[in-house]
C-alpha cells in the first residue's frame, strides 16, 4: 500500500489523515511573511521600475494619491519625492486665484483642500517642525498667500490656503497648534506687521489693515469649525499685545466695513450703525469672553479691552456701543454696567441704559430685557438710598436724552431733522414700553410678598 504524504496549500502544510485526530496533535504552521521581509525579498512596488511607478502616480487623483502614500513607509518615501518635483507643483498646486466664476472658485477651494490631506498623510511620520518646513515652505513662495504681495480684490488666495491649513492641522493637539503660529508668524513676519499697522492712526495704512483683516481672517480664524478653536488663534493674535492695541487690532478684524471696502472708523464716531454692522464684532468679543480665565485672561482685563475699543478712534456714539452691548448678550452687557456701577459712574450707565432701551425697541427686542437688566444692576447696590439714587438717575436720564434729541431735531436741517424727529418717536415708545414692563414687574413682586404674609 503506498504511504500518502502530507498536501500543501499555500502556506499551510497539512498533516496525514491519520494524524488529525490524535489528542496530541499540532495545531497547522503558518509561515507568516513580514513587510521588511517582503519588500527585501522583493515586493510589487519594488520590482516596478521608478520611472513607471512615477507614470503610475501621474494617472492617480490627489486624494488617490494621498491614500497610497499611507500604505508603507515605502511608499510614503516614494510620494514624497515625487510631490516635490517641479513638475508635479507646476500641474498640480494651482497658483491662479482671480477667477471670476463661483464654480471655479468652489472648485480651487475644494482642491486645496484635498492638497492639506495629501501632504497631512505623507508626513505623518515627521516631527512637527520638519512637517511644517517641508509643507508650508513649499507653498510660501505663492504670492497670493503672502501679506500684501496681491492687489486683486476679487482673489481667493487667503481663502484657499485657509482651508489648506485647517485641513493640515485638523486634530492636532494645543502644543503643535502654537508650533503652526510661530512658524508662520516667522514666515510671513505677520506680528511686526499687526505692530506696525496698530501703531499707526486708524485708516492711515488702509490697504496694509485690509490685507491683515483678510489674512488673519481667511487664513487663521473663519476657516476654524469650532469656537474654541477660533479661540485659541484669536488669543495667539491678541495675547503679546497691550490691551489697547488689543482693541485696535479686535476693531482691525471684525469692525465695520464701508461700502468702498474701507474700516468705518468715523461711522462708529459719527452716528448710529444697524446691528448687521457690528455683529461681527460682538461675535469676536463672545469668543474671547467664553471660558477667559482657561486662556489666561480675566474678566477684567476683557472688561478692559471692551472699554478701550469703544473709544477708538474717539468715544463711540452711545447707540452704537448700547448696540454692541445688546448683541453681546446679558452675561456681558451686565458684567460690563455692574462694573462701572460699582465705580461710582451712575450718569454714564444710566445713559447707555436709555439707549440700551431705545436699541431694543428699534431693533425688535422684548422690552422684559432691558427691564430685568436693570433689576439686576440695582441689586449692586448694597443700601435702599443706593438704590433710589441709582433709579432717580436713570429716570432723569430719560428726560434728559428726550429733550437732546428734540432739540436736535428742533436745530438740524431738513433730512436729519425728520432722522431725529423719528429716533425721538422711537424713544417715547420705547421709555413707555420699559416703563409699563418696570411697574409689572414691580406690581408682580408685591403681590408674591402679599401671598405670603
Amino acid at each position: 500500500m503506498v504511504k500518502k504524504e502530507a498536501v500543501n496549500f499555500g502556506k499551510y502544510k497539512w498533516p496525514k489523515k491519520s494524524q488529525r485526530y490524535k489528542k496530541t496533535h499540532h495545531e497547522p504552521v503558518r509561515t507568516i511573511i513580514t513587510r521588511s521581509q517582503s519588500a527585501s525579498s522583493g515586493s510589487f512596488f519594488h520590482r516596478v521600475p521608478a520611472e513607471v511607478f512615477d507614470m503610475i502616480l501621474d494617472k492617480l487623483s490627489v486624494r488617490d494619491i494621498s491614500v497610497l502614500s499611507m500604505v508603507s513607509k515605502d511608499i510614503t518615501r516614494t510620494v514624497v519625492d515625487y510631490i516635490s518635483t517641479l513638475a508635479w507643483r507646476n500641474k498640480t498646486v494651482i497658483q491662479h486665484f482671480h477667477q471670476p466664476s463661483y464654480l471655479e472658485q468652489k472648485s480651487t477651494i475644494e482642491h486645496y483642500k484635498t492638497l492639506g490631506l495629501l501632504f497631512k498623510r505623507c508626513t505623518l511620520l515627521l516631527p512637527t517642525k520638519d512637517r511644517l518646513k517641508f509643507i508650508l515652505g513649499r507653498f510660501s513662495q505663492i504670492p497670493c498667500f503672502m501679506l500684501e504681495n496681491c492687489l486683486a480684490p476679487d482673489c481667493i488666495g487667503f481663502s484657499s490656503y485657509g482651508v489648506f491649513l485647517q485641513t493640515l492641522i485638523a486634530g492636532w493637539d494645543e502644543l503643535e497648534c502654537h508650533r503652526v503660529f510661530n512658524f508662520l508668524c516667522e514666515l510671513t513676519n505677520l506680528l511686526q506687521k499687526i505692530e506696525a499697522v496698530i501703531t499707526a492712526k486708524p485708516g492711515a495704512k488702509w490697504h496694509q489693515e485690509l490685507q491683515l483683516r483678510l489674512f488673519c481672517r481667511q487664513v487663521l480664524l473663519d476657516p476654524r469649525p469650532s469656537q474654541l478653536e477660533r479661540q485659541f488663534w484669536l488669543v495667539q493674535l491678541l495675547k503679546p499685545l497691550p490691551m489697547v492695541s488689543q482693541a485696535h487690532l479686535l476693531f482691525i478684524l471684525y469692525g465695520p466695513l464701508r461700502p468702498e471696502g474701507t474700516l468705518g472708523w468715523q461711522d462708529l464716531v459719527e452716528r448710529g450703525l444697524p446691528h448687521v454692522a457690528l455683529w461681527d464684532l460682538a461675535k469676536a468679543i463672545l469668543v474671547l469672553f467664553d471660558q477667559v480665565e482657561v486662556k489666561g485672561w480675566t474678566t477684567d482685563s476683557m472688561l478692559a479691552v471692551l472699554e478701550e475699543l469703544t473709544v477708538i478712534p474717539q468715544p463711540w456714539h452711545v447707540e452704537n456701543v448700547a448696540r454692541l452691548l445688546v448683541l453681546c448678550g446679558s452675561n456681558l452687557c451686565y458684567t460690563f454696567l455692574a462694573s462701572k456701577a460699582l465705580s461710582g459712574r451712575l450718569t454714564e450707565i444710566s445713559r447707555l441704559i436709555v439707549y440700551i432701551v431705545l436699541v431694543c425697541e428699534k431693533d425688535g427686542y422684548h422690552m422684559n430685557w432691558p427691564v430685568k437688566l436693570v433689576q439686576q444692576i440695582s441689586k449692586v447696590f448694597s443700601t435702599a438710598p443706593d438704590k433710589f439714587c441709582f433709579i432717580q438717575e436713570l429716570e432723569n436720564m430719560f428726560s434728559e436724552v428726550t429733550r437732546e434729541f428734540f432739540e436736535f431735531s428742533v436745530a438740524g436741517n431738513h433730512f436729519d431733522n425728520r432722522e431725529i424727529f423719528a429716533t425721538l418717536s422711537i424713544l417715547l415708545d420705547a421709555s413707555a414700553h420699559f416703563h409699563a414692563n418696570f411697574i409689572h414687574m414691580f406690581l408682580q413682586q408685591e403681590l408674591h410678598r402679599f401671598k405670603e404674609m
